[in-house]
Order: C-alpha cells, then structure tokens, then sequence
C-alpha cells in the first residue's frame, strides 16, 4: 500500500491534461445522467488527500460523500479486504453463508443505540437499506402508510425517490412514484418563521397534527427521518424534535427509523447521530462510513420487529457481499483504535470556530451548523431575508475547486457549502483548506 504525502500540491490547472483526455472518454461513453461534482480524476488517496491524473493531491472535504470516514486506503480494510479476495469474492449469503456477514451483524447489535435484542440484514447501498426498513415495518404493523420530511434525501429508487423531498435533480421526469408516502413539517432552526427557540416544540406539534389529522396514526407502519438531514442542507432539527416524534411512534406502535446513512459511523462525534438526544430507534439504516469505501448497507434493530418479515422475504444476491463484510470489520476496528468519535469532535471544535468566525466578516454566510466532521455553512443574499444564494455558493465551491480542495454543495436551495472531511484529516490540511474557503469568500 502506497503511502500519499499528506500536502496539497497543484502542478497544472484543475482539471490538467490528463483528466481533460479521461473526461472526453467518459463523456463518449458514460451516460450524460451520472454527474460529477470535480471533473478530475483520481488515481490513488489515503488519509485526507486525494491525487489525480495529473499529479496534483487536492485536500478531501468530501471522503466520496461520508463514505471514506477511515480515510480512501485504511490499512485494516485494505488488510482485511485484500484477504478475503484471496479466499472467496462471492457464494451469496443466501445460498451458503459465511462468518463475515455473521460479524458485521454482531457489530451492528453491538454498535447502534439501545440495550435490546437487536438483529441486522445486509444490502448493497443505503436507498436499498431504507426500501428494506419500509418492507419490514409494513410486515411488522400490517400498515401502509410511511411518513417522512421536509428537505429529506433517502435515494434514488422508486420508493426511495417517493420519500426524498427534492425534485431537481432526483425526481425530475421519474414518476409516478410509489403510493402512501407522506411528507411533514422539519425543524429547521435557521428558517423556522417564529425563530429557532420556538423550532422543535412548534414543530413536533405540526408535525404530529398533521400525521394524526390527514394520515390517521393508526395507519403509519413508519415514520423514517434523518437525525442529522444530508442532501437536504446538513439541518440539524431543533432540540426537542426528534424526542417528541419517536415519543409518538412508540405510544402509537409505529415503527421510528433512524436513517443514519451519511450521519452514522462516529461522523457527528458519536457512533451515531441519533444518540445525542438519547433517541433508541426501532430500526436505524446504515452505510457510506460502514465498510471504508466498498458498497454495504444494514438495516439494524429489534428482533422482533426485523424477525416479522417471512423467510426469503429479504436478501439480494450480492448484499453483504464476503469482500465488503471483511471491510467494514476493518473500518470499524479503524473507528474503535483511532476513537474517531473524539476525531470527528475535535474537527467539528475547529471547522466551527474558524467558521463561524468567517460568518462575523462575510455577510454571505447566513448559517453555520452540524455536528463533528458533518458541518455547513448557508449562503444568504441578504442576512436579513434570508433569500438563499445559490450562485455564491456554486461559486465558492468552484474556486476551492481551482485551488485543490474538493468541496460539496447540496440543501433544497442549492445554497449550502457542506463539509465531510474523512476522520483521519490532519490538522494542518485542515487549516489549510479552512484558509482555502476564507480565500475564496473574501473573493466573492
């Protein structure tokens, strides 16, 4: 395993020579639909530093979208991985099973938040993991209905794009979508019209009303919401929500999934977002940080509950997939010796002084939020207004871009800048690349 200098280093303009020849291949060859937020291309990463075609290491604040939490070429799931390769790649599990997919479930029982019997079942990808937790609380409550939020991403299939909140660009020209999904009220402090001290409660009431007045409780199978919202904006709902809504659930015998797919595995500074509040799921969804970069998803939770589906009624040929099993042992013995959850919190310490910081110089950035390495800024047109500013922040990404930091939008206003650097940063690189973005903004 080739050890990556941990420097940025630009030695052509980004993208150079050798990702333009790449880009004209894809652009020949790979459907026009599958995006890219950098057109370079990556030939080797390690650590917080990825390098391309051309030469140039450009720092990571993206780890592939949360997924490269122990950094892009972990020793111990390269270790792990490269061994089972050599033993099998593949027998599929519901066929003849095999130790590893038995160890990442005994992990995940151990792992996830809550002293009950717990049980797990291994997918592919996390919109495979949320589509599964729907099947399972239907069979569980014998209900249809499944609830879900303002600004929520949980995919990009069928049922997945029904419950995700944004239209450009995951549902346009998609539909029809699948039936029974209902969408309610999020806390979102920066934007609650009555301020952010009366968010959660105010919210919770709304969103409780609603549930109860136009679906009826009594027909929910789930109610399925982000601890921490990705693609949404990075929201973290105000104090309050999240307790009253899983409160709720229970009282009403609806199943509450936690889906933990881009907040989970030590990312916000604890194993699981979730946690911060003490909220115990009945079910919570897994995957990006699970196995260091290699395709796996989970659905984790009460036996009773991931026992109600009839056998054979779950699987997929390739879930839990032998060489992925071994790399999320690797990843999550990576998380445990490093103590990546203090890592996130001692990142998200530093993200967010300097940060907010560039908030009392740029009037641009209306918000600073998140939790450990899961952090973000809102751009404002106007502070006051909040109108949000897209454009200034597809700008500010661009010029990180120029300078060798790979940065990510996302939020349903396209106006925030989100920060996802893998856990093993150091933190001269991110200085570094936090003295990048004040560059950048005092350019705008």
């Amino acid at each position: 395993m080739t050890e990556i200098p941990q420097e940025r280093r630009v030695v052509t303009a980004i993208p150079g020579p050798k990702s333009l020849e790449l880009q004209a291949r894809r652009t020949a060859s790979v459907a026009a639909g599958v995006g890219s937020t950098m057109p370079v291309f990556a030939e080797r990463a390690g650590g917080g530093v990825l390098e391309d075609v051309d030469g140039n290491r450009l720092i990571d604040f993206g780890s592939g979208i949360a997924v490269t939490t122990v950094g892009s070429s972990a020793e111990a799931v390269v270790r792990r991985a490269s061994a089972q390769l050599a033993d099998f790649t593949h027998t599929c599990f519901m066929v003849t099973p095999y130790e590893e997919y038995v160890a990442v479930c005994e992990e995940l029982a151990a792992l996830t938040p809550g002293d009950h019997a717990k049980k797990s079942a291994l997918f592919n990808s996390g919109a495979e993991a949320v589509e599964n937790a729907v099947k399972i609380a239907r069979s569980h409550t014998g209900r249809q209905a499944v609830v879900v939020f303002d600004h929520a991403y949980h995919g990009r299939t069928n049922l997945t794009m029904a419950l995700t909140a944004k239209n450009m660009p995951y549902k346009n020209g998609f539909g029809p979508f699948a039936p029974e999904v209902y969408r309610v009220p999020m806390a979102y402090p920066y934007r609650w019209p009555t301020g952010a001290e009366n968010c959660g409660p105010e919210a919770s009431a709304q969103a409780i009303d609603q549930i109860s007045k136009q679906v009826g409780a009594q027909n929910v199978a789930a109610i399925i919401i982000e601890p921490v919202l990705g693609e949404g904006g990075f929201i973290e709902p105000a104090k309050g929500f999240l307790p009253a809504l899983a409160r709720f659930a229970r009282e009403n015998g609806i199943v509450f999934v936690a889906d933990e797919i881009q907040s989970g595995f030590c990312r916000t500074g604890q194993w699981f977002a979730c946690e911060d509040e003490g909220i115990v799921p009945d079910l919570i969804t897994t995957a990006k940080g699970i196995a260091g970069g290699l395709p796996l998803a989970a659905v984790t939770g009460r036996a009773e509950i991931m026992d109600s589906a009839h056998p054979s009624g779950l699987g997929g040929t390739y879930g839990g997939n032998p060489v992925a099993c071994a790399a999320a042992l690797g990843a999550i013995e990576t998380m445990r010796e490093l103590d990546l959850p203090a890592k996130a919190r001692r990142i998200g310490e530093i993200m967010k002084g300097r940060l907010s910081a560039m908030r009392e110089k740029y009037d641009v950035i209306g918000d600073v939020r998140g939790r450990g390495a899961m952090i973000a800024i809102e751009l404002v047109k106007d502070q006051a207004t909040k109108e949000p500013a897209p454009e200034a922040a597809s700008a500010l990404a661009k010029a990180c871009h120029r300078e060798g930091l790979l940065v990510l939008t996302c939020g349903t206003y396209g106006n925030v800048l989100r920060f996802l650097p893998p856990l093993v940063i150091g933190e001269d690189l991110l200085g570094e690349g936090l003295d990048i973005i004040e560059q950048a903004l005092a350019a705008l």
